[in-house]
């Protein structure tokens, strides 16, 4: 993509509002309540890190088969994602995160961008400045051969699918779900993995919020928020670890451990 010309100048005071606010996500620590922000309309950078798990008869999930005529259960009217493809058979499915996880973005030019995606917001195109975190090509392809792999992001399509269109070259993402596929919990955006369509013992998220696995902590690598550190090496460091993961017959054993570190 052509870079495109750096804005220096801001007529439209709703527009200068967003170019002033850096950042999409605070470099505070993760235990801190975020302030909303406009940029809560396009991001996902509204997380309230101290949500509760919903009581068990309020989780928004899809119903289980009934069983009909003594015939064998049909599967609820819709999941998330689509039949797994041929060659994906017996491979864990991966939950990946976007922002902070592997990219992260911010309207304020950066000079050494990645990408550069122009987004309308209310009739004002905006450019994004996107960076990669270090290794992130040679995590996702790797992952892409381990697992079926799915980009999860509580961010909206306009702004999360041009940027999944630059970052997976190698097509690795077999599904990409947005923000309209999150249950909104408690003020949080939360991936309900119930609601995929794939048995969640062979299922895992890898995000930097653990809000966003609220529902199935047992089911998360929790990954530490990146925003610019070049030297960072945690998606190299985690691969022979999915490696690992890939050759188990379910997760929650090699995850519990994980957790118990």
């Amino acid at each position: 993509m052509d870079h495109m010309s750096i804005i220096t100048q801001v007529s439209n005071p709703k527009e200068e509002e967003i170019l002033s606010l850096i950042k999409i996500k605070s470099k505070s620590s993760l235990k801190k309540q975020r302030n909303r922000s406009i940029f809560s309309t396009l991001f996902c950078c509204f997380r309230n890190y101290n949500v509760e798990p919903p009581a068990a008869n309020t989780t928004s999930i899809l119903p289980p088969p009934v069983e009909e005529n003594g015939s064998p259960p049909k599967p609820p009217a819709k999941y998330l994602l689509p039949e797994i493809m041929i060659s994906d058979y017996g491979k864990k499915c991966v939950v990946i995160d976007l922002d902070e996880t592997l990219v992260h973005s911010s309207f304020k030019p950066i000079s050494n961008a990645d990408f550069i995606v122009p987004v309308e917001i209310d009739g004002i195109v905006h450019q994004v400045y996107v960076l990669k975190r270090p290794h992130v090509d040679e995590f996702l392809q790797k992952m892409g051969e381990l697992f079926e792999c799915v980009l999860f992001t509580a961010s909206l399509a306009k702004y999360a699918d041009p940027v999944a269109d630059l970052l997976d070259q190698w097509g690795m993402f077999r599904a990409r779900l947005f923000r309209e596929s999150c249950v909104f919990h408690r003020g949080n955006y939360v991936k309900d993995l119930s609601r995929l369509g794939r048995e969640l013992s062979n299922v895992i998220i890898v995000d930097n919020s653990p809000a966003s696995y609220i529902f199935h902590p047992e089911n998360a690598v929790p990954v530490q928020s990146w925003f610019d550190d070049m030297n960072d090496t945690e998606l190299l460091d985690l691969l022979p670890f999915f490696e690992g993961l890939s050759k188990e017959e379910e997760v929650y054993g090699v995850l519990q451990n994980l957790r118990s570190r």
